[in-house]
């Protein structure tokens, strides 16, 4: 009877597909380290201090910080307070990008952080808790004729987090306090050319509006976006490995379609997940780069958190169903404990997602670091989910332990064999062994991306040291997801190959050697014979449940 191709194809063409898939994993990491460049760049901007020289003003007026229309400008307060200009009046201004450069859609999302200049003094220190209210202002034009087009307004607050390292005497006036970057703004698409920030520190004693901020000298700003030469090379992995996974998704279920039962659960769960892979792989980016959608940042994190619901339920229902127990397996109920914490657990990664970006849809300075409960929450998350993705690792490592102890314990049989058999069987064994070690390997790596992703996206908030994730990382992981899925599909679909035709009345690995099954056995859960169950059901007596 036939099996699964990973039980009937010869060693030699599997070595062959598995030195293919292996040069293309290499592939994918070399175009991120050899021909994209790195995935952020980061540029730096000094606000420019413009003076607002009308009260009550109707309209709204943009600074420029330069150029032909650029505002009236002072250096420091101190100019400010010779010529009398309230703080009020004062406007920090930065144009996004630097003089003679243009923004890209290409970009496809600008970070941009904060970061206070504040000057000791003993008679205006930054008191505990001190809060900056912030009058921000966002605009945009696509030529350095046209006017300014407001596309964001809002008042903020973020915490002042700063340390003055040296003595608070008279002699140390002057110095500068160490303060911590601030989350200020994430838009989800650059489809304009020029960007343009207006900021007001209003001051108000009655209200202790910016009041106990601390002698802010300058505000500086970090610029982050996307590389567009990073972007062209993702695009470009997405477009080719769409059709790809497509083709063999549909091929693979071809095959399973035309067998003369329904499909088992594993079947189904491989489809499931090749499914989830061309959802991730459709480049639905490449619309980004002609429309303002701002929603694709959270589009994005959508797919990504579906693939991996359904990632690391396929690793504990693959493993599950090459345990060769007395549990009655093939039915998705079995699997709800461990699948189940899966599924709530991505749910709570779209409930804190929809929290910061979804809310940046309609405000972009909204950020929920900036407050100390959201901090707290936001730091929580990311530390709980790091230690449940090392406990699903720690996990699946037991099933794949428990899997590797049965299956050899089914080699107490194979003494018993004829050579030809013997040496099929021990062949079967180290396959699906191998198999388990790239899988447990592919987890490892997920796990490890998992976390550092979740690292990377917060460094900003913590004040630490950046973690780098260069471009090859990101590549090759996204090469590896795709190549998994491909070789899984290509391995568990129905052979047409029959093995051990001329051996039919040989022997079975059962608990009795030396019994006559007059069937071969498969180490897989896939049903080909028409009259019945696997070979690997009968012998560990769970037979399916269709």
């Amino acid at each position: 009877m036939a099996g699964a191709i990973i039980e009937n194809m010869s060693t030699k063409k599997l070595v062959i597909v598995g030195v293919i898939l292996l040069l293309f994993q290499a592939f994918a990491f070399m175009v991120g380290g050899l021909i994209a460049p790195s995935p952020t760049t980061a540029v730096h901007y000094l606000a420019t201090k413009c003076v607002d020289t009308i009260k009550h003003r109707e309209e709204t007026k943009w600074f420029m910080p330069w150029g032909p229309d650029q505002c009236d400008k002072i250096r420091t307060f101190d100019e400010a307070m010779a010529k009398k200009i309230e703080a009020n009046n004062i406007v920090f201004a930065v144009h996004i990008p630097l003089p003679n450069k243009e923004m890209s859609p290409w970009f496809q999302f600008m970070l941009v952080i904060l970061q206070f200049d504040i000057a000791f003094k003993m008679y205006n220190q930054i008191e505990d808790g001190a809060l900056v209210t912030i009058d921000v202002g966002l605009a945009y034009r696509d030529d350095t004729v046209s006017e300014w087009t407001e596309m964001a307004h809002s008042f903020e607050q973020r915490k002042l987090s700063c340390n003055f390292t040296t003595a608070k005497t008279y002699e140390n006036e002057g110095r500068y306090y160490e303060c911590d970057l601030m989350p200020f703004m994430e838009v989800g698409s650059v489809a304009h050319k020029y960007y343009l920030l207006n900021i007001r520190l209003p001051v108000n004693e009655r209200k202790k509006v910016n009041v106990g901020i601390g002698e802010i000298k300058d505000i500086r700003f970090v610029g982050i976006h996307q590389n567009g030469g990073f972007t062209k090379v993702w695009f470009a992995m997405k477009t080719f490995l769409t059709p790809s996974i497509l083709i063999i998704m549909i091929w693979y279920w071809r095959r399973i379609t035309l067998m003369s039962r329904p499909p088992v659960l594993l079947e189904k769960v491989i489809f499931a997940l090749g499914i989830s892979m061309t959802f991730i792989n459709i480049p639905v980016e490449w619309f980004s780069i002609g429309f303002n959608w701002t929603w694709m940042l959270l589009f994005g994190d959508i797919r990504q958190g579906i693939f991996y619901s359904m990632l690391l339920s396929f690793w504990i229902i693959f493993c599950g169903e090459h345990l060769m127990d007395q549990t009655e397996r093939n039915r998705f109920s079995v699997y709800w404990k461990q699948v189940g914490p899966i599924v709530f657990g991505s749910f709570c990664l779209f409930i804190f997602d929809m929290c910061e970006r979804g809310v940046q849809l309609t405000n972009p300075f909204y950020s929920i670091w900036a407050s100390d409960v959201g901090t707290e929450l936001a730091m929580a998350f990311i530390i709980v989910a790091g230690i449940c993705a090392c406990l699903y690792f720690l996990f699946l490592c037991f099933m794949v332990f428990q899997v590797f102890r049965n299956i050899s314990g089914k080699r107490t049989s194979l003494p018993a064999m004829s050579k030809a058999r013997r040496l099929h069987y021990e062949g079967l064994i180290f396959r699906f062994k191998f198999l388990m070690l790239v899988t447990l390997t592919c987890a490892a790596m997920t796990v490890i991306f998992f976390i550092i992703s979740q690292v990377n996206e917060g460094h900003w908030h913590w004040g630490d040291h950046t973690v780098q994730v260069n471009s090859a990382f990101f590549t090759g992981i996204y090469g590896m997801w795709n190549l998994y899925v491909f070789a899984i599909m290509f391995l568990y679909a129905p052979s047409h190959k029959r093995y051990g035709d001329e051996q039919s009345s040989g022997q079975c690995i059962t608990g009795d050697a030396g019994a006559n099954s007059g069937e071969d056995i498969q180490l897989t859960t896939t049903i080909t014979h028409v009259d019945g169950p696997t070979e690997i059901y009968k012998m560990t007596g769970k037979e399916a449940q269709e």
